[in-house]
């Protein structure tokens, strides 16, 4: 008797709006930036890749998977939830937590890159700043997005950028992944 088979989310309609990455072009741009960090950090050694969720979360597994194609060395990846750390609380207190799940070894001493689907304000990457003061010191913080619009209101930047995408702040960019969504692209509507 064999094991029934994973469950797979079900497809979801695709969003309206503007294709601007398919399914191709989102692993052309993981595969670029796993080879872009590689390349700045001289190798896989004390790399650690933390997803901010929702979709930060996958982002990093696909990148530690391509690392390991191309160095076969597993890069330890783990999740790193900024909910509690966020400035507009008061506005939207509504937000429910998901887990941090840092990897064994933790982040001291380590170069601890972030990784998130879309970088806008930059209030988000400012709250995962802040949330890691709670998991130790790492020698080095990088942040790697799939998409960056700009529109930025904190002086921050994305060290790996899978699409600059230019964007009017009434549009709405939308990151849609085969694991939490049962469809993968990127949609600007």
């Amino acid at each position: 008797m064999s094991a029934p088979p994973p469950e797979q989310p079900e497809p979801s309609a695709e969003p309206e709006g503007r294709v601007v990455l398919d399914a191709r072009d989102i692993a052309r741009a993981l595969t670029r930036i796993a080879h872009e960090l590689l390349e700045r950090n001289k190798g896989a050694s004390d790399l650690v890749l933390l997803g901010i969720p929702s979709r930060g979360v996958p982002l990093a597994r696909r990148i530690a998977a391509r690392i390991k194609e191309v160095e076969g060395v597993d890069v330890p990846y783990g999740a790193l939830d900024v909910t509690m750390y966020r400035d507009d609380l008061r506005r939207h207190p509504a937000r429910s937590p998901h887990p941090t799940e840092v990897p064994p070894g933790g982040v001291d001493g380590r170069t601890v890159v972030l990784v998130d689907d879309v970088l806008y304000s930059g209030r988000t990457v400012r709250s995962a700043l802040d949330a890691m003061n709670d998991l130790g010191r790492p020698d080095v913080v990088r942040l790697a997005v799939l998409v960056d619009r700009g529109h930025r209101e904190l002086p921050i930047r994305a060290d790996h950028v899978g699409k600059n995408l230019p964007s009017a702040r009434t549009e709405r960019v939308m990151v849609r992944l085969e694991e939490p969504d049962g469809i993968e692209g990127v949609w600007i509507k």
